[in-house]
């Protein structure tokens, strides 16, 4: 059996020893002293990765109302954050090679922080500007952690993505379920409910401080990666990224309005979806667990992806009384979905260098296209006045998730050239 085709847990074997070599001969610098320190800063970054995206979607119809927008401007609403999550996506790698991985997080938690302040004090530019700013700032964050997590977490890979990916989840579910009674608390106030979300994002910040000080090893060596675009394997990684990604900010973006449409509150809407978002955590730990105890990560992507379809038909189509069972069934498909695409840049990496990369053309090229999702919703919903036929749109996606998925799944490494800059 050759190398390319060996199981995944070999393969990290092998590279584990061969990473361990290279540092051996390049005389590197230790993995990070204070490995708890560094968890807790990935954890409280994570938590700031969603709040900025999940927290409009409830509060949509106030916005809307309060600032007079138009259905096509608060389409527009829904995706621009998403579209700015893939176009800014590239520039991490080239922040990272010249102010170093660390630096960048911190100075875009702050950004990100700017931009929460303006899309919340500022009127219909502020909201626009500070939404276009918190979606790229957190496509810029996205991109490095999964490198991070490769270079100083190399062998427990799965299961810190799946850790990862929680905290992800929470900040998202938190938003969710808590702006629309915040921004009641503070007087029926939209703009302190959506302003709010700048204070995870100030205390991200200071305990990620300490992490600029540090020295990583593997980082300190700027690398050039070639090839990820002529890699059949890169493309089918970018592609279940981005098809599942779409399903994901469909759902943060028109769940509450859909749920809406047909007859829930605004509070029970925004609850519904956060309580969907909250049952990811269980299975955005689980399936990378999971799927890495196998020879290749097809079955769990097959899996995950039809209970999202499942969790969506029913949120869509069935009875109002069983809607709980529907969200939970969503959130259980939708934790498993998002969590294996992390998981898979990392398996499908050879070191953190290509990790990074891969993030970056995964997630950049990914998010893009997860953009038109959100915006065929508001297309399809003006044209028709209703609902019921955006199930077309979350069949065909999902179809094309699966089968991106099951080349992605596939227990092999993206075939790509490294060296130093």
């Amino acid at each position: 059996m050759n190398l390319e085709t060996r199981p995944t847990r070999e393969l990290e074997e092998l590279l584990i020893d061969a990473e361990a070599d290279d540092e051996v001969v390049q005389t590197s610098p230790p993995m990070v002293s204070r490995p708890w320190l560094l968890l807790l800063g990935l954890i409280l970054v994570a938590l700031n990765l969603r709040p900025a995206l999940s927290s409009m979607s409830p509060l949509l119809a106030d916005v809307s109302s309060s600032l007079g927008l138009s259905a096509a401007k608060a389409g527009l609403l829904t995706t621009l954050p998403v579209l700015c999550l893939g176009l800014f996506a590239p520039t991490a790698p080239i922040l990272a090679r010249r102010f170093g991985a660390e630096r960048v997080v911190l100075g875009i938690l702050l950004t990100l922080a700017a931009g929460i302040i303006l899309r919340s004090s500022f009127g219909e530019v502020g909201l626009f500007a500070g939404s276009l700013i918190a979606g790229a700032s957190i496509g810029i964050i996205g991109v490095l952690l999964p490198g991070i997590v490769k270079r100083d977490f190399a062998r427990q890979a799965g299961a810190m993505t799946g850790v990862y990916t929680m905290a992800l989840c929470l900040g998202a579910a938190l938003a969710a379920g808590s702006t629309v009674p915040l921004s009641h608390y503070f007087g029926d106030r939209w703009t302190l409910g959506l302003g709010f979300w700048i204070l995870p994002a100030l205390v991200a910040a200071l305990f990620w401080l300490p992490q600029v000080g540090q020295k990583h090893g593997a980082h300190q060596v700027a690398y050039r990666v070639r090839g990820l675009l002529r890699d059949p394997l890169a493309w089918q990684v970018t592609l279940y990224m981005g098809l599942q990604s779409s399903l994901a900010y469909i759902v943060f973006g028109w769940l509450p309005s859909i749920l809406i449409g047909r007859g829930l509150s605004a509070t029970e809407a925004g609850l519904a979806l956060s309580g969907s978002i909250i049952v990811q955590l269980v299975s955005s730990l689980a399936a990378p667990w999971l799927a890495t105890r196998g020879k290749d990560q097809r079955l769990a992507i097959v899996v995950v992806m039809l209970l999202t379809l499942g969790g969506l038909f029913g949120c869509l189509y069935a009875p109002l009384d069983g809607l709980w069972g529907w969200a939970i069934l969503l959130g259980l498909g939708q934790g498993g979905t998002f969590s294996l695409a992390l998981t898979l840049i990392v398996l499908r990496s050879r070191d953190s260098h290509v990790a990074a990369n891969l993030s970056s053309m995964a997630q950049g090229i990914g998010y893009t296209l997860a953009s038109v999702g959100p915006f065929a919703v508001g297309l399809v919903h003006d044209w028709t006045g209703g609902w019921s036929a955006i199930g077309w749109i979350f069949a065909v996606i999902g179809v094309g998730a699966i089968i991106a998925g099951l080349g992605a799944g596939r227990a092999l490494y993206v075939q790509v050239s490294s060296e130093k800059v």
